[in-house]
């Protein structure tokens, strides 16, 4: 008779510890929890909670013949499943002096095993702890758990007659109730855990959306300027009433509420703020106070703030201020601080780019710098050998000089058309073809509309020029350098091959020597990247075959 009423009974009070387990899959150490990311800290906030469980499933037991029919099981079984052996000995423990404390005659064998159904669980952690767990996995070890239990009591509590029909009347329901409670529990956890991963991935979607738009306008680093479209766009895409970003020292923009007094420029204003740059961590203030702002009248009265850090380290502030106390919210945490990581990251990789940038300068003005004395004691010789004899030749010479040196001073850091890059190869083939006559035959096949695609200025005349110096030049009877600009396959081409000398037949490619090739190909990685590059290749006629592909400009052709 009294196996029913018992069943409806314990399912009663342990609908109760359901409703709580809910309660508490809202808060972020749970959350934490499912993560398997928890420390210390969490560890010993779930022993204590799940030891009030326990506790709870003691007082709220049904007395049945001088012991209790109850739940505790749910608080040691849960603390191992979520936090392994230790966690789960240490709540079945503390639960099980105070079972103990509450004396019957059943005292010690429920206080014993209290204690092993925690370490049954902690077990089981250690099996499931890297992959999600099934409730029916969850079920079946409170149904053990509370199998064990039964097990001790028959091998410890005395008189055994009485412990016999204790459990002839306690064993089923509660073994059943509770292993169903045990396996609700953890569909609540996974329910949380697929609600946290949504939550993660909506903001992590939200968050690229921001940096798609963002993260080019901080490719020029962090300043009012780039601070100011940034902070604009996020307030425009979230729910934030103001969003602010500063350096170490002062509000470099801040777009929303409180714009009056948090003006870009001035000094930090909040403690909030200070806090985050001295410590690095993520500031969650949760009220006017916690924020710290100077100004009593200001509107903001939450906030998240995130450091922003370059090479580990903190350069700003990214902040999120909401009007209402306690409005932050931990999609609003995951999303300030999803950005935060992107922003730093973007700072880093700006401050890269900056220094390539300037090492591709300094190569540039190295190959400036490189003109060759005997390039220009040569093409002066041969200026004076006209002057009497041909001296309008001598005139367009001095011309075509004076040009060749300008345009190599100049426009080698600057995007030009292919039209400006050809008049400078020009300049310096007219000088060489003064210097060595019939022996150096120049041929050209550029499209038409080839000659308004942009290229990077000084990436065509180291190329013919090395095809003369080492390729024809050193070849005594000399030869035709044939330059070829065009579309071939959606790319731009630059192709020049001349019959020269060549180099070895074995050698399928010839490596890039000097400093005007290999500056060529690096300026060409670091604007276009793969699959362009500079080629140099064997001519099967005799010579070689250098090709520098980029990419095609279909809206400059004109």
């Amino acid at each position: 008779m009294l196996l029913h009423p018992l069943f409806i009974d314990l399912a009663e009070r342990t609908a109760t510890l359901v409703v709580l387990a809910f309660f508490l899959s809202r808060f972020r150490f749970f959350r934490r929890m499912l993560r398997r990311t928890d420390g210390p800290r969490d560890k010993i906030i779930t022993i204590i909670v799940c030891t009030l469980i326990g506790i709870y499933g003691t007082y709220a037991a049904i007395p049945i013949e001088g012991a209790l029919a109850n739940s505790r099981v749910i608080g040691p079984v849960m603390a191992g499943l979520l936090g392994g052996p230790l966690v789960g000995i240490a709540t079945g423990f503390l639960a099980g002096v105070h079972r103990y404390f509450l004396g019957g005659f059943t005292d010690i064998a429920c206080a014993v095993s209290t204690t092993v159904e925690g370490l049954l669980a902690g077990l089981v952690y250690l099996r499931y702890h890297r992959r999600s767990m099934h409730w029916g996995t969850a079920w079946l070890v409170g149904f053990i758990a509370e199998g064990v239990q039964m097990l001790i009591i028959l091998s410890v509590a005395r008189p055994f007659t009485e412990a016999l029909r204790l459990v002839e009347i306690i064993a089923l329901p509660m073994m059943l109730v509770n292993a169903s409670a045990i396996a609700l529990f953890i569909m609540i956890v996974q329910a949380a855990k697929a609600e946290e991963e949504k939550i993660g991935s909506m903001q992590a979607q939200r968050a690229l959306q921001i940096a798609d738009i963002t993260l080019p306008i901080l490719r020029q680093g962090l300043d009012e300027h780039s601070a100011e479209k940034t902070a604009r766009v996020i307030y425009n895409m979230t729910e934030a009433a103001a969003v602010a970003i500063t350096d170490k020292e002062r509000i470099l923009a801040h777009i929303g509420a409180g714009d009056n007094h948090h003006n870009k420029g001035t000094p930090l204003q909040t403690e909030a703020t200070l806090e985050a740059l001295r410590s690095q961590n993520v500031i969650w203030a949760h009220n006017k106070k916690e924020i710290g702002c100077s100004s009593k009248d200001c509107p903001l009265h939450s906030a998240i703030i995130v450091p922003l850090t370059k090479r580990e380290s903190t350069v700003g502030t990214l902040k999120l201020y909401f009007k209402r106390e306690h409005e932050v919210s931990i999609v609003d945490w995951e999303l300030a601080r999803g950005l935060a990581q992107l922003f730093s990251t973007q700072l880093e990789i700006a401050d890269l780019e900056k220094q390539a940038s300037l090492l591709a300068d300094a190569e540039i003005r190295a190959l400036h710098a490189q003109i060759n004395p005997h390039f220009l004691f040569n093409a002066l010789n041969t200026i004076s050998s006209f002057i009497r004899t041909k001296p309008e030749t001598a005139r367009r010479l001095i011309v075509n000089l004076a040009e060749f040196f300008r345009r190599n001073l100049h426009q080698g850091d600057r995007i030009i058309t292919v039209e400006e890059e050809m008049k400078h190869v020009e300049a310096y083939l007219e000088i060489e073809q003064a210097r060595f006559g019939d022996k150096l035959q120049v041929k050209t096949d550029i499209q038409p509309l080839a000659w308004k695609q942009h290229i990077p200025g000084l990436i065509l005349q180291p190329i013919v020029e090395n095809a003369v110096k080492h390729g024809l030049l050193a070849k005594k009877e000399g030869g035709t350098v044939h330059i070829f600009i065009g579309k071939e396959n959606q790319a731009l081409t630059v192709r020049v091959t001349d019959n020269g000398v060549g180099f070895s037949p074995y050698t399928k490619t010839r490596p890039l020597s000097g400093i005007g090739l290999v500056n060529v190909r690096s300026r060409l990685q670091a604007l276009y990247g793969n699959p362009y590059d500079l080629k140099i290749e064997c001519n099967p006629g005799g010579g070689t075959v250098c090709t520098i592909t980029m990419p095609w400009e279909e809206r400059n052709v004109s």
